[in-house]
């Protein structure tokens, strides 16, 4: 079954995470992490994104962030390969960085935005190596966690340039030192109280929130006469374009019958990343894994995984392909 889409919108917040592949470290030190920070601004400058919260762990990260132009996936596509492209050539490292694509929830922003960053703060001690310390003591580690938004938000002469704290320093009386203090006290809370994820409610759909901010969402689509779909107990809003249409589009673009595009001829090799652009379509807006994609394509998932890789690869030196690759996305967008 085809997975949905990435939920965008302008003005939509989320919850976003990424694990190193097989569980393995993303960081080999500070170096990394300042590296990753400073394309972290780069990304949001380019793309126009906010960036609300993060915190840096040992083998994955988390990022509270606004798309204000409904950007996310360009966002994170460039933003991932960005410091992929950093980690290997300074690590000597090859291949995949992180365990498949990123994880996003949405968030219902009048209702969980404060929590949702107040879990991304309480990251670095509900890793089981802090479980044992005492409150003091987990507090105060927090408060010198450097790789991690908090510090800016209890004092904005250590806070990130490229953070924004003010919109959920709103809710505790704004970015101020009462407002401060105030997120401060809620942050404690949270170490005392222990309390759960307010992502578990987004599971299996990944919208985190209110019913009726699930409605709003779901209306919001149908308006724009995107179909929505059951799922037995879940309520979820599926933005996946039709792969027949994908595969149209590209034939329209290339000038190629759509038979001979998912016949032999692409299948081995055609023009130089036509297959490659094939799979990354049916990827990025079909919904679809790479197993699906290679049993539709009547070829492994190992074989996917390279052919993907290469047209990535490709689009830096083949103008040609660049070209194609922006006009069938362009066409794909407007679905």
């Amino acid at each position: 079954m085809a997975r949905s889409l990435r939920i965008q919108f302008e003005n939509a917040y989320y919850h976003l995470t990424c694990r190193g592949n097989a569980r393995q470290g993303i960081f080999a030190g500070d170096r990394d992490r300042a590296a990753f920070l400073s394309i972290l601004k780069q990304s949001q400058e380019i793309y126009q994104v906010e960036v609300l919260a993060y915190v840096l762990m040992e083998n994955h990260f988390h990022l509270l962030v606004k798309t204000p132009l409904g950007n996310l996936q360009e966002f994170m596509r460039h933003f991932n390969i960005s410091y992929t492209s950093y980690f290997n050539r300074r690590n000597k490292k090859t291949g995949h960085l992180y365990q498949g694509r990123y994880k996003s929830f949405l968030i219902d922003a009048d209702n969980y935005l404060q929590e949702v960053s107040r879990y991304i703060h309480l990251n670095p001690i509900r890793v089981r190596a802090k479980s044992d310390l005492t409150l003091p003591e987990k507090e105060k580690y927090l408060r010198g966690y450097r790789w991690s938004s908090l510090g800016g938000y209890l004092e904005p002469r250590g806070r990130a340039d490229f953070l924004k704290a003010d919109e959920v320093l709103s809710e505790f009386g704004g970015d101020t030192r009462r407002g401060r203090k105030g997120y401060e006290r809620f942050v404690k809370e949270g170490i005392e109280k222990g309390v759960e994820s307010p992502l578990g409610s987004g599971k299996g759909h990944g919208i985190v929130g209110e019913q009726d901010f699930v409605e709003r969402v779901r209306e919001m689509f149908e308006r724009k006469g995107v179909r929505s779909r059951e799922v037995p107990g879940l309520r979820k809003v599926v933005l996946a374009v039709e792969p027949k249409r994908i595969l149209e589009v590209i034939s329209k673009v290339i000038r190629m019958d759509s038979g001979k595009l998912m016949g032999r001829w692409v299948r081995k090799g055609g023009r130089k990343g036509e297959r490659g652009l094939v799979m990354e379509m049916l990827y990025r807006y079909g919904g679809m894994n790479q197993r699906e994609i290679g049993e539709l394509m009547e070829v492994d998932y190992s074989t996917v995984s390279v052919g993907r890789k290469r047209f990535r690869e490709a689009l830096e030196e083949d103008r040609r392909l660049g070209g194609i690759a922006r006009r069938v996305e362009a066409i794909l967008a407007e679905e």
